[in-house]
């Protein structure tokens, strides 16, 4: 029966997606076409895997690469590296632990965080912004849940997307759909 199976979580595998995402960033000057391999693990939700897709967007760049994921503690969502294997941008997306964000400042020269849930972002950071505060090198983004909601509708096993970024201002497209979406800087304050 059931009881029988060896942990049937345990089976659980990564769902593979994959996009084709156009970016066109007016703002750092940067257009490029990059197909993503997109793993998502069984405890990730679309939400989740498009705000990292919109991180990588937002960030993009021909080292910027995929984390090993949510079940990795030691790996971002996102990371870029250079040749020597020093970590430049260190990218985590939602609401990452105070120790892990400090820890990642330590070793990577800019830490991102790319936050979503409404009402919780404010909470989170209200927790630890006397420690974070002190971090330099770290910026902490918000998407307003709606965008975030939306954003996740757009999730589908093979996508092709467009991201365009002018003036702060980021628009977001698969097939006929397009969003316009907004970031809320937290940290630094505005």
């Amino acid at each position: 029966g059931f009881l029988d199976c060896p942990c049937p979580a345990m089976a659980l595998k990564s769902t593979i997606f994959r996009a084709t995402l156009a970016v066109s960033d007016l703002d750092r000057g940067y257009f490029a076409e990059h197909n993503l391999t997109l793993a998502r693990h069984p405890s990730e939700t679309d939400e989740r895997m498009m705000i990292r897709v919109l991180a990588f967007a937002l960030n993009a760049d021909e080292r910027l690469d995929f984390g090993r994921g949510i079940s990795t503690e030691d790996e971002p969502a996102l990371w870029r590296k250079d040749d020597t294997g020093r970590i430049l941008q260190w990218i985590e997306v939602g609401l990452p632990d105070e120790r892990l964000l400090r820890r990642a400042a330590g070793r990577a020269d800019e830490v991102i965080v790319l936050t979503y849930g409404g009402r919780v972002v404010d909470i989170w950071w209200q927790k630890d912004a006397a420690t974070l505060g002190k971090l330099t090198n770290l910026r902490v983004l918000a998407i307003a849940q709606e965008d975030s909601k939306a954003l996740a509708a757009l999730a589908a096993r093979s996508m092709v997307l467009t991201c365009t970024i002018q003036d702060g201002q980021i628009w977001f497209s698969a097939g006929e759909t397009t969003l316009s979406l907004s970031l809320r800087a937290i940290h630094p304050a505005p």
